[in-house]
């Protein structure tokens, strides 16, 4: 089986960086590229090959911790690391416990780089030294509860989408056949929003979609 890594970014520049870096000096056979978090979660169902996805905090989509969530749930298998151009001590902790196996900033040197993955790939936890520093983190404003997401300007467009036919009493199979999905991909999508609305439950989203989502015209 080949070895395959998924990189969810939309700075093409770092992206082609770290595809090299992945071919080079890994051994990753073939690498996924996506653009956005829609993107990813519709190719991470395409694949039983993947073996590790990194994800830019800020890519399209990724709108909290719960996006990330739902990918460790529906693909516990995979080895999940976070790239980002933040180093603030708040994003660092709630990627990790979200269940992130690593944060990355994208500061860092390539020999740096190549070490936090060498260390993810090896089955640990990756955290940046800067997580130790006790000035920095006094200075940060605190956590704020807008952060988390309530409204549903904080789905993608996919996940509104999913949504909107959950709503409408559509099961996976009708919905996978309505988007033109597969309907592992419509699970993975499920599951996201559960996470996102706080529900475990179909009806409990439906219900919540109900109240968040304008009405349909028939």
């Amino acid at each position: 089986m080949t070895n395959v890594a998924l990189i969810a970014d939309d700075d093409e520049f770092f992206r082609v960086a770290l595809k090299n870096i992945l071919l080079d000096q890994f051994a990753f056979d073939e690498i996924v590229e996506a653009s956005s978090f829609d993107e990813a979660m519709e190719r991470l169902p395409q694949r039983d090959d993947i073996s590790l996805a990194i994800f830019d905090l800020a890519i399209a989509g990724m709108v909290s911790a719960a996006s990330l969530k739902a990918v460790r749930k529906c693909f516990p298998q995979i080895r999940v690391a976070i790239v980002s151009a933040s180093n603030r001590r708040e994003d660092i902790i709630l990627a990790l416990e979200a269940g992130a196996h690593g944060f990355i900033p994208k500061g860092m040197g390539i020999g740096l780089l190549v070490n936090a993955l060498n260390i993810i790939a090896d089955g640990m936890i990756y955290v940046p030294p800067s997580i130790a520093d006790v000035e920095a983190a006094a200075a940060e404003p605190p956590p704020c509860a807008a952060r988390e997401p309530d409204r549903v300007s904080v789905f993608t467009p996919r996940q509104r989408d999913v949504l909107q036919l959950i709503t409408g009493g559509k099961s996976n199979k009708e919905i996978a056949r309505v988007l033109k999905l597969g309907e592992g991909t419509v699970k993975v999508h499920v599951a996201a929003l559960f996470r996102v609305l706080s529900v475990s439950s179909r009806a409990a989203a439906a219900v919540a979609g109900s109240r968040l989502l304008p009405p349909q015209n028939d």
